[in-house]
């Protein structure tokens, strides 16, 4: 009874999300639970349950004789994982991935010289059997296992920084490097130079040099920027 209970939360979920932050329930709109109710045909609990989730996200508000109240774009939690990947999924994808890279681009680049300094020896044996993960499925069109070694290695950096604000991004880059491939905005093997930047990063963390380090993470997020301008413009 408890997974069901799940699976019809999660289906109310994944409905009402998706069409929130698609646009389909405008700012101020008022969700009546009854009706809620009647349309999926499942219990007041189960509703309660799936809009605790979304106030969780501030996608809405409940409140007392108004009801559920969807909240404009800029209250939403955009770091939640979730609602990057509805924003991913719907027609706000393009703006969506670049508002995402620009973040990666003045995140990134500082983390992997901090990384330099930072890092242990463990985490930079993982940095370069990650990259070197990704020179080995970067072709022959495995993106699916090419993208494996890429959020790992990404992860890698932002943990191996020290610094906790940026370790707490990795689920954010992770859902970017995801929707990139879900979404078919990445070509279907990986660009030959962006993969060699992956490699000479763990070389650079693994040797200490933070300045070059830093310069090549930069180089990657501009080549993904470069990407969206011709893969979704």
């Amino acid at each position: 009874m408890e997974i069901a209970g799940r699976g019809l939360h999660n289906r109310v979920l994944e409905s009402l999300g998706p069409a929130i932050t698609a646009g389909a329930y405008p700012a101020g709109t008022v969700l009546r639970t009854d009706e809620l109710e009647e349309r999926f045909e499942v219990s007041r609990t189960v509703i309660r349950e799936a809009i605790r989730v979304l106030e969780s996200m501030h996608l809405v508000e409940s409140r007392r004789r108004v009801g559920v109240t969807v909240l404009a774009p800029c209250a939403w939690n955009v770091f939640d994982p979730q609602v990057i990947r509805w924003r991913l999924a719907g027609a706000d994808r393009p703006h969506q991935l670049r508002s995402l890279t620009v973040l990666r681009s003045a995140i990134e680049p500082a983390a992997a010289g901090l990384a330099a300094t930072n890092a242990t020896p463990e985490q930079c044996a993982e940095l370069t059997e990650h990259a070197l993960g990704m020179v080995a499925t970067s072709r022959g069109r495995q993106l699916d296992a090419y993208l494996v070694h890429d959020i790992a290695f990404h992860r890698v950096i932002l943990a191996a920084s020290g610094n906790e604000m940026f370790a707490r991004l990795r689920d954010v880059v992770a859902e970017v490097l995801t929707g990139r491939t879900r979404h078919r905005v990445m070509y279907p093997d990986p660009d030959p130079a962006a993969v060699t930047l992956h490699v000479r990063v763990a070389e650079a963390v693994r040797e200490g040099d933070a300045a070059r380090a830093e310069q090549l993470t930069r180089e990657i997020t501009m080549g993904a920027m470069a990407e969206l301008d011709v893969l979704a413009p």
